[in-house]
């Protein structure tokens, strides 16, 4: 999963801070996401 949001990311041309921003969580957050560290709720 944490590669296919880093890879969405990207694409959109966003930081992980801006991505974080727009999703109301720290780039820290993101950060884990796309390390496989922390997962997403899928909601």
């Amino acid at each position: 999963m944490g590669i296919v949001i880093a890879r969405q990311r990207k694409e959109k041309g966003f930081t992980q801070k801006q991505l974080g921003d727009k999703l109301s969580v720290s780039n820290k957050t993101v950060s884990k996401w796309e390390t496989g560290v922390s997962q997403t709720k899928g909601y």
